[in-house]
Formats: C-alpha cells, sequence, structure tokens
C-alpha cells in the first residue's frame, strides 16, 4: 500500500497526516475528512456506498465549480459596477479557465493525495483542475459557504483576480478570430490537411484561411489544440487589423 494510501486511510481525525496536509492546503481545520477523502478517490477505485452510489470525487467537481463559478461572479459584479452581462461571463470565464485552474491544482500539488489504481502519469492535465473543484466541494460540504468563499479568495481572487490584467487577457485566440471574421464579414476555415511528420505521437496539421488566403499554419496532438495555435499565430500576424 503506498503512502500516499495510509495517509488517506489514517484513522486519526485530528492527528493523522491527511489532517495535517488539508489544514496546511485549506487555511483552516476540516472537520469531516470523509468529505475530503471523497474529493481525492478516483473513480477507477470502483468504491461504493452502503446505497450503491459511487464514490469519487466527480459529484465533487460538480458542486466545486459551482461554488467557484459563484463566488467569483459575485466578486466581479461588485468590482465592476458598470460591467454588463456580457462583459462580466467574459471575466468570470477568464478566472474560472481550465488552464488556470490546472494551473491552481498543480500549484497544490493535489494530484499527490489521490487513490487511484491508475498510474498517476497517466492521467491527463485537467485532473489537477477536476481535484481543485472537488476541493472547493469538499470545503463547502464541510464547513459551509463562509469557509468557501475564504479558500476562494484566498486560492483564486486575492492573487490572481486583476480586473486590468483579466481585461486583456485572451483566453481563446480561435473565438477572437472568429469574432473578428464575423465583425468584418470575412469567410473563414479551418482546414485539416496531410501531415508528413515523423512523431511517435499522431499530430494534427491545420490551416486557418481567411478570404481563400491561408494566413497560418500550425501542428498539434489534438485537432482542438492545432486550431488554437493556427488562431494564436493568425492572430499576431493581423493584431493591428484585429485590435
Amino acid at each position: 500500500m503506498s503512502v500516499i494510501r495510509n495517509i488517506l486511510n489514517s484513522r486519526s481525525s485530528k492527528g493523522g497526516n491527511f489532517f495535517n496536509i488539508l489544514t496546511a492546503i485549506l487555511g483552516f481545520k476540516p472537520k469531516t475528512l470523509a468529505h475530503y477523502k471523497k474529493a481525492f478517490t478516483h473513480r477507477s477505485l470502483n468504491q461504493k456506498d452502503a446505497e450503491g452510489n459511487a464514490i469519487n470525487f466527480e459529484r465533487m467537481e460538480f458542486l466545486g465549480d459551482a461554488m467557484l463559478s459563484a463566488v467569483v461572479a459575485s466578486h466581479l459584479f461588485k468590482a465592476v459596477p458598470g460591467g454588463n452581462e456580457g462583459y462580466l461571463t467574459k471575466m468570470r470565464s477568464k478566472v474560472v479557465s481550465r488552464k488556470h485552474l490546472n494551473e491552481l491544482g498543480k500549484d497544490l500539488n493535489l494530484i499527490e493525495h489521490v487513490q487511484t489504481n491508475i498510474p498517476k502519469d497517466q492521467f491527463g492535465v485537467n485532473i489537477h483542475g477536476n481535484l481543485f473543484e472537488a476541493l472547493i466541494g469538499a470545503i463547502y460540504l464541510d464547513r459551509g459557504y463562509k469557509y468557501c468563499k475564504r479558500f476562494i479568495y484566498d486560492r483564486v481572487i486575492d492573487p490572481y483576480v486583476d480586473i486590468e490584467q483579466l481585461e486583456g487577457k485572451v483566453i481563446s485566440y480561435k473565438s477572437l478570430v472568429i469574432e473578428w471574421c464575423q465583425k468584418e464579414k470575412k469567410e473563414f476555415d479551418y482546414e485539416v490537411y496531410e501531415d508528413t511528420g515523423n512523431d511517435e505521437l499522431k499530430h494534427f496539421a491545420v490551416k486557418l484561411r481567411i478570404n481563400d488566403r491561408v494566413v497560418a499554419k500550425a501542428r498539434a496532438t489534438s485537432k482542438k489544440k492545432a486550431e488554437e495555435k493556427a488562431s494564436k499565430r493568425a492572430y499576431y500576424a493581423l493584431q493591428t487589423k484585429i485590435d
């Protein structure tokens, strides 16, 4: 049994390693460790409760996502009284973007505390953000809205939410390019073409055409990533026009 498994299965509610680890991460003492153990349980363990319900972090993740979104939305609503619905929605998306949540989960090294039957190096990058959201869900169930809000402010809003910086932050170059093309009534197309690379891992090659002219090309390990990469190159090539 791994060291992490021993930590998570510690019987001590106050003296165990898991309790101490959580206290350091949260900034306050947890009360019900069961909520947090569930937030660090992967579905690969196939655990069920007495009623046959699955025990894993996915439901916690759903709850944490909702709480994070609500607290960030409330902060932005108060911080930017002149912001309309579209502006506030876009700003919230920048704060709770998957990339940012993954970074937060990595910073807290949450993956080290997961119970799983899958080697941790086989997880995709989104596991970090999923665990961060699950942790927020566990906090809400354990200590309520007040402590949940406090954690989100300490870990997300106070260190990272700067209105001026957020206004200039691009979360999707593809969306930016498409919006500009639609506004300027320009035709655009993302075309996957034959890739002759010799990489062992399959790559997708994408051409971005605007008004029948290729403005950018890119390769990546997925079509979505290649399109975003090509869009970023197109944005910088056309920046003066788009801005």
